[in-house]
């Protein structure tokens, strides 16, 4: 009784899981696009600043941080203008605090869809690979109950089932390698702030701030 409402459900839910497949996929574009966009026009501005942080440092020109501090087209240059606030009103004495308040308040917005995409590139195959499960229940069950029916019959079911697991790859590993590529890309721009951050500390013992 049980196993028939299950072959039962088998011969609706290979193609319902298939859908679920293609909502998924549409979803990994969407987001796939949104924080390529995003992080590349962040990552390209940190670049920018760690060139001229690294041209600062050659040249023992910590002046460069006030310089940083007044660009706000990049987010260094915000976190450095809101830690210089800091420091004219209070000195040095809770500088990092503040600079680290403001890049977790960032953390989110750069991380924004990171996590939907790892859930993706993780879960994709499984469910792929229960649409396969239940094709390849349907096929057998099919079989079962045509007299009539082949080997040719059982094959053509098998080969429609393996779709949902080529399905769940197809959107598995886009979402997985963009998952690892935006990763790489928020971790350099959190390097780059973190440099920004020792910078600023420098400055601020070269002017005497305490």
């Amino acid at each position: 009784m049980l196993a028939e409402k299950i072959f039962a459900i088998a011969h609706y839910a290979d193609q319902v899981v298939l859908i679920i497949l293609v909502i998924m996929s549409i979803m990994s574009v969407g987001m796939i696009f949104e924080r390529f966009m995003t992080l590349k026009k962040i990552s390209n501005e940190s670049a920018r600043v760690r060139l001229r942080i690294k041209m600062a440092l050659q040249t023992n020109s910590l002046q460069d941080f006030e310089d940083i501090a007044k660009d706000p087209s990049s987010l260094e240059g915000r976190a450095a203008a809101q830690a210089m606030k800091h420091m004219k009103e209070s000195g040095l004495n809770g500088f990092e605090e503040v600079f680290n308040t403001f890049v977790l308040t960032e953390k989110p917005e750069l991380e924004k869809y990171l996590a939907v995409l790892a859930t993706i590139a993780s879960n994709a195959p499984f469910i792929g690979l229960l649409g396969t499960v239940l094709g390849i229940m349907k096929a057998f069950n099919d079989l079962a109950q045509a007299t009539d029916a082949g080997q040719q019959t059982v094959m053509a079911g098998i080969s429609v089932a393996l779709v949902a697991t080529a399905a769940g790859l197809f959107v598995a590993i886009p979402a997985g390698i963009f998952y690892n590529y935006f990763t790489r890309k928020v971790k350099g721009i959190f390097v780059s702030l973190e440099s920004v951050k020792e910078l600023g500390i420098a400055f601020a013992k070269k002017k005497g701030v305490k």
